[in-house]
This record gives C-alpha cells, sequence and structure tokens, in this order.
C-alpha cells in the first residue's frame, strides 16, 4: 500500500463519501516478541543447495529483531526528503514488492528510467549482484542506493541518520537489533538487508509439485498439475525448445547474473554495459535475470516494463528475440550434434526462436503461473507495521519494550536492569520463579527512552523469570539466573 494514498467509494444512496486511508507515522502495531524470520523451514531442495546460492554475509545473518527493525525502516516514508514515499512504495507487498507502475514515481514525482523489481528471493541469489544493471555487489549496499537517489528518495546518509535518531521508537528497535542504541547508516542498511532477506516463500502450487514428486522435477510430470501445465513445465525446462531454466535455475527460479535475451538490435539502455563507458562493450545489452517467482504478479515485465501481460513475453522469446552481438548463447540455435547446449553453445549462431503454437503459449503462460505464492503477498511478517489510522484522532506509540539485565547472573539481592521504551507508560513489573509462583511485584512510570531500575529483593538462589507488562497488556520476558 502506498503512504497517504486516498481511495474514494460511493455510497448505495448516491452519495459520495471519501474515505482517508493514510499510515500514522506516530503508531507503529508490532509484537512484543518478534516475527519469526531467521528459523524457516527451508525445502530439502533449497537446503541442499543454499550454500552456493546464499548471499548472506557472516557479519548480517538474518534475526528476528534485525528484520523486524529492516520492516520498520522499510515502510517508513521519512526515509525519502520530503517524506513522501518509503521503499515499500516502489516495492509493493501485494505485489510480491514489485511495482505495477512501468517507470516508479520518486519523492518529487519524478519517473525512474527502470521497472521496479520484485524482492522474494533476493537471498537466493548468490551469482549476481543487485538492480538491473548489477551496479551494487551486495545486498547491504544496495539498500542505501535508492534513499540517496536524486530521482528515487533523495536524502544523504546524514539526513538519514538523523532523522531515524529523532524518533523515540528506533532506539529499541536498535537495541534488540544490535545490543545498543547507536544508529548508523550501516547498521540502517543491515536491518534492511535482513528484512529483504527474509522474502523467502513456498506455498506455490509449482513447490508442493516440487515436494511431492520423487523424481527430477525439470523431467517428471507433477501429480497436481493439469496437462496443460506440465506441458507448460517440459517447455520450460528442455533445454532444445524453451530453455527458460538456463537462466531462472534451481527450484526457486532465482537470478542467475545478468544477460542479454535480444529485446533490441540496439539498446536505448546499455544495462550493464553502461557503466562501462564503452560504447562497444560486450555487456551492452545485459540486465540482471529476475526471480519468476510470482511473476503472475509483478506486470509489467522486462527492464523498461515493455510488456504488459505474460503472454506478450511468451510471444517475444518465441518468435522476436534479436540477434544482438551480445546475445546470451543459451538464446542461440544449437549446433547439430551438440548434446549439452546450456554449456556448449554457440555464440555465431542464430537467435533461437521457436516458433510455439497457440497450445504451447497458453501452457507456457499456465506453468509460469503455478508459481505464484499468495503467502508473501498477505502474511503481516512483511506488512506494512504502521498503524493504519482512518480517522483525525490521534494515537500514542505503542510502547516497544527492550529488557536487559546485568549482570546476569545476578548478585543475590540485587537485580539491575535497563528498560528502553519508544513511549511513557506506567508499566507493572513481576518476578516469578520456575513453577510460575509470583515472588514479587510492582507498578514504575517508565519513561520515553533509557530507564535504569534496581530492585532490591531477597530472593532465593534459582532461576526466575522478570517481566514487564504494558497499559496494553503486552509483555516482555527475561530469565535471570540468581547465584
Amino acid at each position: 500500500m502506498r503512504p497517504n494514498k486516498l481511495y474514494f467509494g460511493i455510497a448505495l444512496i448516491g452519495a459520495l463519501l471519501m474515505a482517508f486511508t493514510i499510515n500514522d507515522y506516530t503508531c507503529l502495531n508490532l509484537p512484543i516478541t518478534p516475527f519469526n524470520y531467521e528459523a524457516i523451514n527451508f525445502p530439502s531442495d533449497v537446503i541442499n543447495n543454499l550454500e552456493e546460492m546464499d548471499n548472506t554475509p557472516s557479519d548480517n545473518p538474518t534475526t528476528d529483531e534485525g528484520a523486524t527493525l529492516g520492516r520498520v525502516l522499510f515502510y517508513d516514508v521519512d526515509l525519502s526528503l520530503n517524506r513522501t514515499i518509503s521503499c515499500a512504495s516502489c516495492h509493493i507487498q501485494q505485489f510480491s514488492f514489485a511495482d505495477t507502475a512501468q517507470f516508479s514515481t520518486g519523492f518529487d514525482g519524478s519517473l525512474g528510467r527502470r521497472n521496479s523489481m520484485g524482492l522474494v528471493h533476493a537471498r537466493f541469489q548468490k551469482d549476481s549482484t543487485f538492480f538491473w544493471d548489477n551496479r551494487a555487489p551486495t545486498l547491504e549496499i544496495q539498500t542505501l542506493m535508492p534513499i540517496q537517489d536524486p530521482t528515487e528518495m533523495g536524502l544523504s546518509l546524514d539526513t538519514l541518520v538523523a532523522r531515524v535518531s529523532s524518533k523515540p521508537f528506533y532506539p529499541p528497535l536498535f537495541q534488540n537489533a544490535f545490543g545498543s542504541t547507536t544508529i548508523t547508516s550501516d547498521r540502517i542498511s543491515k536491518a534492511l538487508a535482513q528484512f529483504i532477506r527474509s522474502m523467502n516463500t513456498f506455498g506455490s502450487k509449482f513447490r508442493q509439485g516440487v515436494n511431492i514428486t520423487n523424481g527430477n522435477p525439470s523431467t517428471t510430470p507433477f501429480s497436481n498439475f493439469t496437462p496443460q501445465e506440465n506441458l507448460g513445465k517440459d517447455l520450460f525446462m528442455d533445454v532444445f525448445r524453451g530453455n527458460c531454466q538456463a537462466c531462472h535455475t534451481r527450484n526457486v527460479m532465482v537470478q542467475q547474473g545478468a544477460q542479454n535475451i535480444g529485446l533490441d538490435l540496439v539498446y536505448a539502455d546499455n544495462g550493464q554495459g553502461a557503466l562501462t563507458g564503452n560504447p562497444n562493450s560486450q555487456q551492452n545489452g545485459r540486465f540482471s535475470v529476475p526471480s519468476l517467482i510470482n511473476v503472475a504478479l509483478t506486470a509489467p515485465y522486462m527492464h523498461d516494463g515493455r510488456f504488459k501481460t505474460l503472454e506478450e513475453v511468451i510471444d517475444f522469446y518465441s518468435d522476436s528475440v534479436q540477434n544482438h552481438v551480445n546475445l546470451s548463447g543459451f538464446l542461440r540455435e544449437i549446433e547439430p550434434g551438440n548434446t549439452d547446449p546450456n554449456h556448449v553453445f554457440c555464440n555465431t549462431c542464430p537467435p533461437r526462436r521457436p516458433h510455439f503454437t497457440p497450445d504451447e503459449k497458453a501452457a507456457l503462460v499456465a506453468f509460469l503461473k503455478t508459481l505464484t505464492d499468495t503467502i508473501i503477498t498477505t502474511d503481516e511478517r512483511w506488512s506494512n507495521p504502521f498503524c493504519i489510522d482512518a480517522t483525525t484522532s490521534v494515537k500514542k506509540i505503542k510502547p516497544l519494550l527492550s529488557l536487559n539485565i546485568y549482570p546476569n547472573p545476578v548478585e543475590h539481592g540485587n537485580i539491575n536492569f535497563n528498560v528502553i521504551s519508544a513511549a511513557a507508560f506506567r508499566g507493572k513489573i513481576f518476578i516469578h520463579n520456575l513453577n510460575g509462583v509470583l515472588v514479587f511485584k510492582t507498578e514504575h512510570n517508565f519513561t520515553s527512552g533509557q530507564n535504569q531500575l534496581n530492585i532490591t529483593k531477597e530472593i532465593a538462589r534459582g532461576i526466575f523469570f522478570l517481566s514487564i507488562m504494558d497499559k496494553n497488556g503486552k509483555t516482555v520476558t527475561k530469565k535471570i539466573i540468581v547465584q
């Protein structure tokens, strides 16, 4: 959903009513216990290939707390110069984090020059860098580039850090994610990267077919597919016909570098080649290969959004691939006698134009629709965390609690702890033993920001649980070891 967008409706009585659906950027709705982003149950075939697909760096593993922070940043319009757009404005959840516009609109109304790519399975594109032209070598670098782009969001990194630092709800989120309230552009980029890497989904009809098929998914019919869908799968996988799997590989359809697919004989936008400054670069016309998961939801297609439908895309690959000098060998005709066209291809052969029949084209479209997975497009984990305010009433920030006990184990009878809150509130403090028996209770007026507290209470040695409950009944709990 785009922030500050107005929706209009006509009542049955004929009167025109205007309903405002606005993100309230002073109100966050986050669970006290973070959603699960870290312990994802990957299918076995993904696990088997994870090492060669996963681009997660060792210094930025995805955590529940880090991705939660990234989720808030992803939807925050204050990350644009005039506070009008967020990352989510051009990467919309219901469209698999792509944009339905041919070219996305920047903060000042200017249009970008390329279509916004979907973000699903970005974690699995280890062999590819980021953006259509691959100009960002890592996801961490990529996340800050749209924020600084003069057309997209137009914000300097210094202003970015200042704005994030000025909001009372960010310090506890940074505390939870990184162990301190220090806010830097590096930490912002890491949190955004964690959230994007968490965008993985395994609920499509195609995925169900993979899971129930014992043979090679490339050659074994799926029992849950219609005959038309299986025909489309066969054409997609056939190295001598469609050969789509050469670039959209493995069962997550991940990106595999950049390719020139013969869209034009002369490109107005040379993609990867434009970065070289060489008008005759062998990289001219090369663009990143997007994931096909949820491809039916991510129209328009290609780097310039030239194709509005999947049917137009299939028509192009069937009949219109151009003989560009840098055309990928995967899209050229196969030399006679070649039994391994994906590894020994002919760079001098003419473009491959399989001339699919109408039935074959329909089958390919049917197969591509089996890649649709609405889990990622509806799950709250990836949704807008800011409150939706359809009224003019003032809302308060829901307290976000970061609770740290130090030292822990604690000294007998002396418990020191720190609470970071996004807003002032009166809360209850409890200590229970392992059996759930209440051994201590008090109330405290918490202020916005840091709260240093001490409990002097003779408590027997052992394991206990200290809990803080806000006025809405939400609780955060930490284990205490009393020596």
